[in-house]
C-alpha cells in the first residue's frame, strides 16, 4: 500500500518502545480490516507481512469444484488448473490481490487500527514497565492539578498524586519536580493508572536505602517504620553485623544522612531506635527521649502498662499523644502510660488498707468506772478457799 515498511516499523518500535511483532500483527489485522470492509466480507481473505519486500499481501482463498455455487468462495477446476496445474479438487487455493485497489475509506481504516493497536500496545508496555516497580522511588514533573490532585510526567506514562497522598504544607506549582514513591499500580480502562505518594512509610524506608549503603547491602535492616507525615516519624534498625552501629550507620557522619532524608521530607522529624526482639525493651526505645521505670506486659492481649517518672509523663506521650502514639505502631502492642503518682494511687484504691472495727477493739489495762462494783476475788490455797480477814481498825485503848 505505501511502500516498503520496514524502515516505518523500525521507527515506530524505536519511538514507542513496542515490540516489532505486536507492531506487525496490528498491521496485518489493519490490512485485513480494510480488505474485508471493501468487499463487504464476502470472501475469505487472509494478510500477511512479507519481511523480504516490506509490504503486507493479502490473499483470497477459494474452494476448488466441479461446479460453482457460490461464486465468492469457490472456482471451476479448469479455472482453478489455469492458475496452479496441479490443484485437484476440494483444495483451497490461495490468490494474492492487489493491496492497491483498497478505496480510500479502507485505507483510513486501517490507519484508525493501527493507531488503536500502537496505543493498546503502548498501555501494555507501560504496565509491564511498572507494575514491577511498586516500592520504588521515581522522579517526576508536576504538570498539572486536577480537583486537588497532582499529575506527574514519569516520562514514558503519567502519574497521579492524590491529594490524600500529599504530605500535609507541601505545595508544588506547575514544573516542579516531585519525588514520590510508587505505591500501586492498576490497569483501568482508559489505560495504566500509577498512584504515588508522599505519606507512605514505604518512602520513608527507600529514602534511607539510597542514603545509606548499609541499609542496601543488606547489613543494617529496617525493621518498621512509621509515619505522620509531615510532623514525625520513627524506624527501627537492626545491625546484621556486630561492627556495625545500626543508628549510628543511619544518622551518618554529624548527622549527615539522616539530614539528607529529612530535608526531603521537608523537615519531618526522624527517631531512629535500636531493634530487639523483646517487647519491653523495644517499648522503652521506642518512647525515647522519656525515661521508663517499670511496664507491665500483658501476652495475651498485646498490650502494656508503661510507668514513668512524674515529670517525664508529658515527655513519654508526647505533643497531642504523637510519640506514644507512634511508639505503638512501631511496636505492634496497645500502650497504656501512667506517672508513678497515678499507678500508686490506682494501687492503693485497688488494694486498700485493712480496718479494724470498734468493737473488736480489746483494750489493755481496761478498769470500770466503779471499781467497788467488783467483788474481790477469792484466794485458792491447798484448794481451799480462804476468805480474807478484815483488817482491825486503830482504835486508842
Amino acid at each position: 500500500m505505501v511502500g516498503n515498511l520496514n524502515h516505518i516499523i523500525d521507527q515506530v518500535v524505536k519511538d514507542k518502545g513496542i515490540d516489532r511483532d505486536v507492531l506487525v500483527s496490528a498491521l496485518e489485522s489493519a490490512v485485513l480490516s480494510a480488505a474485508n470492509k471493501k468487499f463487504r466480507n464476502t470472501r475469505d481473505l487472509e494478510a500477511h507481512f512479507n519481511e523480504e519486500i516490506g509490504e503486507v499481501e493479502v490473499f483470497e482463498f477459494v474452494t476448488v469444484v466441479d461446479e460453482v455455487v457460490d461464486s465468492y468462495k469457490e472456482i471451476d477446476l479448469g479455472e482453478a488448473r489455469g492458475i496452479d496445474p496441479d490443484v485437484e479438487v476440494d483444495d483451497s487455493l490461495g490468490m494474492m490481490l492487489d493491496a492497491g485497489s483498497f478505496s480510500r475509506i479502507a485505507a483510513q481504516t486501517a490507519k484508525q487500527v493501527i493507531i488503536q493497536k500502537v496505543r493498546e500496545a503502548e498501555r501494555e508496555g507501560v504496565y509491564n514497565e511498572f507494575k514491577d516497580r511498586v516500592g520504588e522511588i521515581v522522579n517526576g514533573i508536576v504538570r498539572r492539578y486536577e480537583r486537588g490532585d497532582l499529575i506527574v510526567d514519569l516520562g514514558r506514562a503519567e502519574a497521579l498524586l492524590p491529594n490524600r497522598e500529599q504530605a500535609p504544607r507541601e505545595n508544588y506549582r506547575q514544573s516542579d519536580r516531585v519525588r514520590a514513591y510508587i505505591s500501586e499500580v492498576k490497569m483501568s480502562a482508559k489505560g495504566p493508572q500509577i498512584i504515588l505518594s508522599r505519606t507512605h512509610p514505604g518512602l520513608l524506608i527507600s529514602l534511607f536505602s539510597s542514603e545509606v549503603p548499609e541499609v542496601a547491602e543488606g547489613i543494617v535492616e529496617i525493621k518498621a517504620a512509621v509515619r505522620e507525615p509531615g510532623s514525625r516519624a520513627k524506624i527501627a534498625v537492626v545491625s546484621h553485623d556486630i561492627d556495625v552501629d545500626p543508628v549510628g550507620a543511619c544518622v551518618g557522619m554529624r548527622g549527615s544522612r539522616v539530614q539528607n532524608v529529612v530535608t526531603e521530607l521537608r523537615g519531618e522529624r526522624i527517631d531512629i531506635i535500636p531493634w530487639t526482639p523483646d517487647p519491653a525493651r523495644f517499648a522503652c526505645a521506642a518512647l525515647a527521649p522519656a525515661d521508663v521505670s517499670r511496664v507491665y506486659i500483658d501476652d495475651d492481649g498485646q498490650s502494656m502498662e508503661i510507668i514513668v517518672p512524674d515529670d517525664q509523663l508529658s515527655l513519654a506521650i508526647g505533643k497531642k499523644g504523637q510519640n506514644v502514639r507512634l511508639a505503638a505502631k512501631l511496636i505492634g502492642w496497645k500502650i497504656d502510660i501512667k506517672s508513678e503518682t497515678n499507678a500508686q494511687e490506682e494501687e492503693q484504691a485497688e488494694n486498700p488498707p485493712e480496718t479494724v472495727e470498734k468493737d473488736d477493739i480489746v483494750e489493755e489495762n481496761s478498769v470500770a468506772e466503779k471499781p467497788d462494783q467488783l467483788a474481790p476475788e477469792p484466794i485458792e490455797d491447798n484448794n481451799e478457799v480462804v476468805a480474807e480477814e478484815p483488817i482491825p481498825d486503830k482504835t486508842e485503848d
